[in-house]
């Protein structure tokens, strides 16, 4: 290599800012004599005859600023703008779930044979054993390794192909989630509930049957099948989605009328009901315990008629159908009387007189009341007893028939007494002070009054609303004078 060649070699690497890089490399081709024309022709010729020898050797490309690439155009700054930070990909987390890593407790060829029972034994104990611990981490109150266990244990279900206890597992991580208010747990939680409803819903097609019962692992024999939806409804019951739990519900029940299957029937509409109750879908529940009502009515199951008519009472009161509420109390009546047991009878006419004074029916909730008191206190039943003259003595006071009140609230200083009930009893002569105060009676009235603050004193509470009420009607009935 001529000095000249090296020599205007090093200027344009002067020229060109090459550095200590570019002029290392000028002194290794000086070093290299006649093969550095060889070299550099190497470096230099087009891609397509580059020698495949030569491949392996490292291209050194001089760093070429932004600014230096892209002149700046007249009149505009030469500052290079900071380069715009790329978006993070919108993406959800991983599906928990899913089984994406290697897991010593799974066997690594799972997906290309059966399980052996022993296999299945092994990871049911182990996933057992993951819900112990998520149990205890979550009590320390470290809630993200408790889910890690939590998650783990139902992968472990999953891969062991028993749905049932997979299901069950699903819906008690998925009530913590709900109620921890981990969202993207209960959203995966749901969709794998969802996926083995999907799968395991009867098909009127034979090979989608078949096909299903491969997917899930469920035999086709119906108690496998029927015990797994009732683990569904139960756990979407878990995880707060009535409509879903509903659906499942509702293909139990068909499946159990087709069977006959009494016990299977009533189970369900049972849990029907109470998600109905539950999420507030009164027609519905009036629906499902009027059938359960009936079925019972037709065995003679005195044991659950009562039940019932009580649910469908509390359902109508539920529903702002006083109406209706009843006519379920009456026959609860009726009912009772049939067994000669008078006891419920009492509380029940309470409830009749409330529902009567709702339908501004005031002679037939007055009559309600009355009876309520008389038939309780024969019984010793005192509370129920009190209960019933103070609401009747607010249905007089209200209809300003203050007479009739002051009687009533005399007798329920009586009745709270024999019910040992001392609030009562103050509560009682705080009302007769008032009437008396109402019908100007200011004596009666700082009576009641004196008494009402000496329980108050016993039971130190309210003593400074008595000490005013009276040194009020004192101070008027010094005036007066």
């Amino acid at each position: 290599m001529t000095g000249e060649r090296v020599a205007a070699m090093v200027r344009f690497g002067v020229r060109g800012q090459v550095g200590v890089v570019g002029m290392a490399t000028i002194a290794l081709l000086a070093g290299m004599g006649g093969r550095a024309n060889w070299a550099i022709a190497q470096m230099t010729a087009s891609p397509e005859r580059v020698s495949p020898s030569v491949s392996s050797i490292p291209q050194i490309v001089p760093f070429v600023s932004q600014t230096e690439q892209q002149p700046a155009a007249q009149g505009q700054s030469n500052t290079a703008k900071p380069p715009k930070a790329a978006p993070l990909p919108d993406k959800f987390p991983p599906n928990p779930l899913e089984i994406t890593e290697p897991d010593l407790l799974i066997p690594y060829d799972y997906k290309d044979r059966p399980l052996t029972a022993q296999e299945r034994r092994g990871m049911t104990a182990a996933a057992d054993r993951l819900a112990l611990r998520g149990v205890a981490q979550f009590q320390q109150g470290n809630e993200v390794a408790a889910f890690v266990s939590w998650n783990r244990e139902l992968r472990l279900r999953r891969v062991a192909g028993l749905l049932a206890a997979e299901v069950r597992a699903l819906g008690r991580v998925g009530d913590v989630a709900w109620k921890t208010n981990n969202l993207t747990e209960l959203r995966y939680i749901t969709l794998r509930l969802d996926d083995i409803w999907k799968l395991t819903r009867p098909s009127t097609d034979a090979s989608k049957s078949d096909q299903q019962q491969t997917q899930t692992g469920v035999s086709g024999s119906a108690p496998d099948r029927l015990q797994l939806w009732q683990e569904l409804g139960l756990a979407y019951q878990l995880v707060r989605l009535p409509k879903s739990a509903t659906q499942v519900y509702e293909e139990l029940l068909a499946e159990a009328r087709r069977r006959d299957n009494t016990y299977l029937l009533e189970a369900t509409l049972i849990s029907l009901g109470q998600v109905q109750m539950g999420w507030f879908d009164y027609a519905g529940a009036t629906k499902t315990y009027q059938e359960l009502l009936e079925r019972t009515q037709a065995r003679k199951d005195i044991f659950n008629e009562p039940i019932y008519l009580n649910q469908l009472a509390y359902i109508a009161e539920q529903a702002k159908q006083p109406e209706q509420a009843i006519n379920y109390q009456e026959e609860l009546i009726n009912f009772y009387q049939r067994l000669n047991d008078p006891s419920p009878i009492p509380a029940l006419k309470v409830r009749i007189a409330d529902n009567y004074r709702l339908l501004k029916r005031l002679d037939q909730a007055e009559a309600n009341y009355q009876l309520a008191y008389q038939l309780a206190q024969p019984q010793m039943q005192f509370a129920i007893a009190g209960d019933a003259l103070r609401k009747l003595g607010d249905l007089y006071r209200d209809n300003n028939r203050l007479e009739a009140a002051l009687r009533t609230y005399s007798f329920l200083v009586l009745v709270e007494q024999q019910a040992y009930n001392t609030y009562g009893v103050m509560t009682a002569y705080d009302q007769l002070g008032q009437l008396y105060t109402q019908q100007k009676q200011y004596s009666q009235a700082i009576a009641a009054f004196q008494k009402g603050l000496e329980i108050a004193r016993q039971l130190k509470n309210r003593e400074d609303y008595f000490v005013s009420q009276i040194e009020k009607l004192e101070k008027g009935e010094g005036s007066r004078e």
